[in-house]
């Protein structure tokens, strides 16, 4: 089959294309589509599985999660039944998600969703499947099962691979060959940029709590499943965390207890900024402290809005643009977008961008109304070497300000800023 620039891609054959955010990888897998029967994963198609109406704090709220169909009845909705029946379960078996069958879509973790993907674009037979950014969210155990199956399925001889990456590092044993896109940029944070955060005003409020989250026996459960099952951990006012745990164990479910996304944690033993949840204040008084980026949030900005916009609207503390941001709010966007080496986006449409841009602008997010407790859930989803090296070293800068506090969640352990210094684990 002829893909591109005259390249002839045999059956079976698996190929890496490797390159720097914005580098033009994207543009290549639109090119490639329409040529056959070429199935195309990207992260920012996962949460699509949900359903059309899926909106942030859905995955939350029990009642509204009801709404959405089992993993089952997705693939029946979406494939012949005898293809489903006669297959599913060899794939299940070999992704690691057997038990997930009758679990609502939109109670999956991302790389749940991630694993469901590819069990769903395998169920079509693909003459070539394309998979961008295939080890977003993934833990170790599941990355290593994904190459597995890939392997075998390219092997067969059927289907051929192509995997879109933003790291050398991230190139499997089982690629025949590689194309290289672009250059990347590996150089940090510069001296400039690094004192201009530090030399950011210390933020006045009386949040400055000696402990900023408490969670005390917690348990949380949906539909029987148990999620959570009687956590404590005390996060105290600068210190510096790694929330780690394989896909499901329940992270992004704690993350959504702390950052008061979550109804259940009214019925939870928590306290957050010195103050018992429940106590009288509302979910805005707690959230205007905080600083958030997950993959979850990535869907909900999916807008056709200037990206200068999506920046400036961490100031609502709302999910989506709800309004246009005042001056003052472009301004701290415009700073911390330079910071993150993505000034020049400003104008341009969020839709328009690489996935590593976008990912890029919602990380800058996160840090616009200069918070005082950083919750950042894979923020290094998608960026490459540079970005990735870029990112750390602004994540370390601001949280060696006075009154920083930091809980971070990745699956790569080199992801993790030279600042973290504790560590919970959820078995």
């Amino acid at each position: 089959m002829k893909l591109w620039d005259g390249h002839i891609m045999e059956k079976g054959e698996r190929i890496a294309v490797v390159g720097p955010n914005g580098s033009g990888k994207s543009r290549l897998v639109d090119s490639i589509l329409g040529n056959g029967n070429i199935r195309c994963i990207a992260f920012r198609d996962a949460f699509s599985l949900t359903g059309a109406d899926y909106y942030h704090q859905q995955r939350w709220n029990s009642m509204d999660a009801e709404d959405s169909p089992t993993v089952m009845e997705l693939l029946y909705r979406n494939h012949p039944a005898e293809v489903v029946r006669d297959h599913v379960g060899e794939l299940f078996s070999a992704l690691g998600i057997a038990s997930l069958s009758e679990k609502r879509t939109v109670m999956l973790s991302s790389g749940e969703l991630r694993k469901l993907q590819i069990a769903s674009a395998l169920l079509a037979r693909p003459e070539v499947l394309v998979i961008d950014n295939p080890y977003a969210g993934l833990d170790t155990g599941a990355r290593d099962v994904m190459n597995s199956l890939l392997e075998k399925v390219a092997a067969k001889g059927e289907t051929g691979i192509i995997l879109i990456l933003s790291r050398e590092s991230d190139i499997p044993p089982f690629i025949t060959s590689v194309v290289r896109m672009g250059t990347v940029r590996r150089a940090g944070l510069d001296d400039k940029s690094r004192n201009a955060i530090l030399s950011l005003p210390e933020a006045s409020g009386d949040y400055h709590a000696e402990v900023v989250a408490e969670l005390r026996n917690v348990s949380i459960s949906y539909g029987g499943r148990k999620i959570l099952d009687g956590v404590d951990w005390k996060i105290r006012n600068g210190e510096k965390w790694a929330l780690c745990g394989r896909n499901g164990s329940g992270k992004s479910t704690l993350l959504s207890l702390i950052c008061a996304d979550n109804p259940q944690a009214y019925a939870c033993d928590i306290t957050l900024f010195d103050r018992k949840r429940g106590s009288g204040e509302s979910i805005w008084d707690i959230k205007k402290h905080i600083g958030y980026v997950s993959p979850e949030m990535y869907r909900a900005y999916l807008q056709h809005a200037p990206a200068g916009e999506i920046v400036a609207s961490g100031f609502t503390d709302i999910v989506g643009i709800c309004r246009k941001p005042d001056p003052e709010q472009l301004s701290s966007a415009r700073f911390w977008m330079n910071i993150f080496g993505i000034g020049d986006l400003e104008d341009r449409y969020f839709t328009e961008l690489s996935s590593g841009e976008q990912h890029l602008c919602l990380l800058a997010r996160a840090f616009v109304k200069d918070p005082e407790f950083l919750i950042l859930d894979e923020p290094l989803h998608c960026l490459d070497d540079g970005n990735s090296t870029l990112a750390k070293d602004v994540i370390s800068t601001f949280c060696r300000r006075k009154n920083k506090t930091l809980v971070m969640v990745s699956h790569y352990t080199e992801n993790f800023p030279d600042i973290i210094d504790r560590k919970f684990e959820l078995p």
